[in-house]
């Protein structure tokens, strides 16, 4: 699945995540609030797979998987507030740094390799979020939506994590669980590595999104970013 136009860095100096679904564990937060949500509505509970699958695509995709609603319903932008209140009231209670991460980023640190966070997550959630998990070492780069004009699969988040760290876009590794996470770092021209074990939706094949590698679970990273 290598995509031919870009080289693994010769000198790495940045890897970048994405975060739900490739750096932190957050389905076991959103699967009560879909399930809340749909209870309200006199639904009943959903296979927590189908929900899972979904986290990486946002609020507004839950709340039209969780309701079968269209996003141009009348009262679609009031369910997704709904959603995110009651994701609000669990955010942080469950959520956890995939399997071998932690260890991961210790080794970045002790190479002198920085590392940053790009999302499509608000940053009112987005930082709660980090707050409670006291990632250690700390992020050199969170880039959220409101940082910037244009969201993935644009590139402009990457190159604001790429300005927060000191480093060139063709120095740094992009690591994320969705098509449009892939799509923004060719774009950007990195050097791209898809997280085939987060959210992943029915249907969908990580091969297919263009990806220099793959890993198929989180404790793979480590020997793709290191060459091992």
């Amino acid at each position: 699945m290598n995509n031919a136009g870009t080289a693994f860095p010769q000198t790495l100096r940045a890897v970048i995540f994405d975060l739900d679904g490739t750096l932190v564990d957050t389905a076991d937060e959103f699967v009560p609030a879909v399930q809340a949500l749909r209870a309200e509505h006199g639904l009943a509970p959903m296979a927590p797979a189908r929900i899972r699958a979904s986290v990486s695509n946002g609020a507004r995709a839950l709340v039209s998987l969780g309701l079968g609603m269209q996003e141009t319903h009348a009262d679609f932008e009031g369910r997704r507030q709904r959603l995110l209140q009651l994701y609000s009231e669990v955010l942080g209670s469950a959520a956890r740094l995939y399997p071998g991460i932690d260890a991961l980023l210790r080794r970045l640190q002790a190479a002198g390799v920085a590392w940053g966070i790009s999302t499509n997550k608000p940053r009112p959630y987005t930082e709660p979020l980090l707050q409670s998990l006291a990632i250690d070492p700390a992020p050199g780069s969170v880039v959220c939506p409101e940082d910037v004009a244009e969201r993935k699969p644009h590139p402009e988040t990457l190159y604001r994590n790429c300005r927060d760290l000191g480093c060139a876009p063709f120095e740094a590794v992009y690591i994320g669980d969705h098509l449009r996470d892939i799509e923004a770092g060719r774009r950007a021209g990195m050097y791209t590595i898809a997280a085939a074990y987060g959210y992943i939706e029915d249907g969908d094949d990580p091969d297919r999104w263009g990806a220099c590698a793959r890993a198929d679970n989180s404790e793979h990273l480590a020997s793709l970013i290191f060459r091992e």
